[in-house]
């Protein structure tokens, strides 16, 4: 398989806007995420109120039957869910085991694709990252890249699943209906229908995506073939398992799982969810000032000779 020449990109992180796209682990505008008590991290939602870790021998609640109801956050670290470098099962890392069964289109199509993080990242002024210019991030990328914590409501026909991340929201239809034969519009989240594979496991397929959205944080691409799995199982009361998969002939030889049983943990009802939400200005100004520092940068080394 062809790959892309590796890229060697230094980036600034110091001067991240905390509600951009690249603020890959830095916390939401405006509040720290943690404080540090007596050289510990502690983390905090956003009423700026301490959560408590999950006990070593805590005793958990029956599980309940066919209900995902709840805010729920990534285990044993709430980070755990950024992948700046690309799909948890697949970063884009360089390494053989993790080049994806690009077609011919696909392969190109990443390519022309230009990413500010990974193995393969190019310098902040040659980024062509969609979500750098607060372009909405789009499914299934929201779920591949900054999954934070999410709040999931449920009815008899649908299930509603609200995003820290961009403070998007999905509906999942469950009340049988089919997906769309023909997409007449394209969606940032498709079209969405989900049933119920036994009393634990909720399995949903989207459909209908916009093309110009990635599927990860390194530029994967997907065409309008594209067809998202997700397994949601709920495996105590207290963890919920995703598995996600990706299936598009168009860019890809067969399916790939971009996720396999990540874990989530219930969080308290009162956990406040982070307000996380790409902002223009502050894209714009980030911008500018790495490209201010790149410049100085420049001249120092050009003086140096």
């Amino acid at each position: 398989m062809a790959t892309r020449p590796l890229l060697s990109t230094i980036f600034l992180i110091g001067v991240l806007c905390t509600s951009y796209g690249y603020a890959q682990d830095a916390p939401p505008a405006g509040r720290q995420d943690t404080k540090r008590v007596s050289g510990v991290n502690i983390h905090r939602d956003g009423w700026d109120r301490v959560v408590p870790p999950a006990s070593a021998n805590q005793v958990s609640e029956p599980t309940p039957i066919r209900d995902l109801t709840g805010i729920w956050e990534p285990t044993p670290g709430f980070r755990d869910g950024v992948f700046s470098q690309g799909s948890r099962e697949y970063p884009a890392d360089g390494k053989p085991e993790h080049e994806l069964p690009f077609t011919s289109l696909g392969l190109q199509t990443w390519k022309d694709h230009k990413p500010g993080q990974g193995a393969y990242a190019v310098p902040v002024a040659e980024d062509n990252d969609p979500f750098q210019i607060c372009d909405p991030i789009g499914f299934p990328r929201i779920e591949l890249f900054n999954l934070r914590a999410i709040q999931v409501f449920q009815t008899k026909s649908q299930i509603e699943i609200i995003y820290q991340n961009d403070q998007a929201w999905r509906t999942i239809w469950m009340d049988g209906r089919e997906l769309p034969k023909e997409i007449l519009e394209p969606r940032w989240y498709g079209y969405s229908v989900g049933a119920w594979k036994d009393n634990y496991t909720f399995v949903v397929e989207t459909v209908g995506l916009d093309e110009r959205t990635w599927i990860d944080n390194v530029g994967r691409p997907h065409s309008d073939q594209l067809k998202v799995t997700e397994a949601w199982h709920r495996a105590s009361h207290d963890i919920l398992e995703l598995t996600l998969t990706i299936d598009d002939p168009k860019m890809y030889t067969k399916p790939w799982i971009a996720l396999n049983k990540f874990r989530m943990r219930l969080q308290p009802d009162w956990f406040d969810i982070h307000e996380m939400i790409c902002s223009a200005s502050e894209a714009q100004q980030y911008i500018q000032t790495i490209a201010d520092q790149a410049d100085a940068q420049k001249k120092v080394k050009k003086d140096e000779k």
